[in-house]
């Protein structure tokens, strides 16, 4: 039997290689004779670069950067010689869990960090950067990556304006750098809301980064008149594009000053994974995450996995810490590995042991 070990991150717990790992070894103590192929998966957030860390030839480089508040840190990111290609994860510098949430403030958290990390990488003149987009703890419309590669934001009086979300109403002129590097950049993301409206990201992320009722009323406002400033510097306007407002309006940004091109994270990284053939070669797919609940539904990761595995007739086994009735329903067999006996913290730490445990039990069960 060949199996196909592809899970995401069980975040706070394990990475999706961990978890791969637990799998197999679990697998394998039911069913000695078992053979895997192994494809961690990731859509743009934490773990895109894990992904690309194994690659043959790949070199996981390390930048000084700062983190959404403007503290000093160390971020990684991977870059591919042989394809000329480098992949940052944006949470990996500006990202909400480098804050401890009693420190959070998105009035003045930005990008500026995954600005920096994108200058790291084009000093290896890179044919393409492809930037993960998730995780953000930022809602400043990308100005603050835009900043770091040297744009420059001015008042009225042609002072200097520094960009954070709370200083975007007082920027009045947009002054492009010096120099532009030749450089395709692809925002990896798998949400298509817009920059600002109901389903833009003030209003829908604000929120879960901690921004109070009154201050996602200032976010949205401080946006809309960026993007006006922008439109009248650039005479055209990303506001409505599709993924503009993913990881605070960070695809606004890049789209904007970048010429970015915003594509699903998902199938990014399982065309270059090769998935869907990885799939049609596997007699069982086994996927897995933290939480399968209505993301999961909308077609990313252990999802959209599925929906390959039922396309060419292979059975699909989840496993997840929880997992919602209807998200479950989606997969042939769905495993939740927590344990309702004792707390999250004592789950999260035990993820590795129980997600094991687990497999080891699917399996004796799956080969009865």
């Amino acid at each position: 039997m060949r199996i196909l070990v592809a899970p995401d991150k069980f975040k706070g717990s394990m990475s999706a290689f961990q978890a791969a790992q637990a799998i197999e070894i679990g697998w394998s103590e039911a069913i000695p004779g078992a053979s895997f192929d192994r494809a961690c998966l990731a859509d743009g957030g934490e773990g895109t670069v894990d992904v690309f860390s194994s690659w043959g030839g790949a070199e996981v480089r390390r930048a000084e950067v700062r983190d959404a508040l403007g503290r000093a840190l160390s971020a990684e990111y991977v870059w591919i010689p042989g394809e000329r290609l480098a992949v940052i994860e944006m949470s990996a510098a500006s990202g909400l869990a480098q804050i401890p949430e009693s420190e959070r403030d998105i009035l003045q958290s930005t990008t500026f960090g995954t600005g920096q990390l994108i200058l790291d990488a084009m000093a290896l003149r890179p044919s393409t950067i492809a930037v993960g987009l998730g995780g953000s703890a930022t809602n400043d419309g990308g100005a603050g990556l835009a900043s770091a590669i040297g744009w420059r934001f001015q008042d009225r009086v042609g002072l200097a304006v520094e960009p954070t979300p709370w200083n975007l109403c007082g920027i009045a002129r947009i002054v492009p750098p010096a120099t532009r590097a030749p450089v395709k950049i692809i925002a990896l993301s798998d949400v298509v809301n817009p920059l600002l409206g109901a389903r833009g990201c003030s209003r829908v992320y604000g929120p879960q980064k901690g921004a109070t009722d009154e201050e996602v009323v200032m976010l949205e406002s401080r946006l809309e008149h960026f993007a006006d400033v922008c439109e009248r510097t650039f005479g055209t306007s990303h506001r409505d594009t599709p993924g503009a407002g993913a990881a605070g309006g960070t695809g606004f940004g890049l789209l904007t000053f970048c010429g970015a091109e915003i594509v699903p994270g998902f199938d990014w990284i399982a065309e270059r994974l090769g998935l869907e053939g990885r799939v049609a070669a596997c007699d069982l797919v086994i996927t897995g995450e933290g939480s399968i609940d209505a993301q999961t539904l909308e077609g990313k990761g252990p999802g959209a996995l599925a929906a390959l595995a039922k396309k060419h007739g292979k059975p699909c086994i989840a496993f997840a810490g929880r997992a919602e009735k209807a998200a479950a329903e989606i997969f042939s067999r769905c495993v939740s590995i927590g344990d309702p006996a004792i707390g999250l913290a004592e789950n999260l730490a035990r993820g590795a042991e129980s997600l094991r445990a687990a497999a080891s039990r699917t399996a004796h069960s799956f080969s009865s």
